[in-house]
């Protein structure tokens, strides 16, 4: 099992299973954000935040909350805005433990222009 948390702990996650890979974004948000996602259905991680604790940020075609623990500041996952839509979401990798990275293969995604993965 993988558990992350942002700085000050208010916004916990754990997923069951290591994926494949995470991914680095190059879109205007995601590059300044400077996450690496962990992509997964909804029903696969455990999300423990109150609805209180995070800031959502939705822009550009109204389709992502990205959210931010308010105490600390971390960008911890994303949600979809319609979960009718989609029940896939994303945690911020870089809220595991430096440790638990290291194994991990990570691929880049050109969210920029082509919406493919580079490799």
């Amino acid at each position: 099992m993988l558990r992350g948390k942002c700085h000050c702990g208010e916004v916990q996650f754990s997923v069951q299973k290591e994926p494949e890979w995470l991914t680095e974004c190059n879109c205007s948000v995601c590059q300044r954000l400077g996450c690496l996602w962990l992509h997964a259905d909804c029903g696969e991680i455990e999300l423990s935040a109150s609805d209180e604790s995070t800031l959502a940020y939705v822009w550009n075609e109204k389709m992502l909350a990205f959210h931010t623990c308010k105490t600390c500041g971390c960008t911890t996952h994303w949600l979809p805005v319609d979960m009718s839509a989609s029940t896939n979401m994303a945690i911020n990798a870089r809220m595991f433990e430096s440790e638990t990275l290291k194994s991990m293969r990570v691929r880049q995604f050109d969210g920029a222009d082509t919406w493919q993965y580079l490799d």
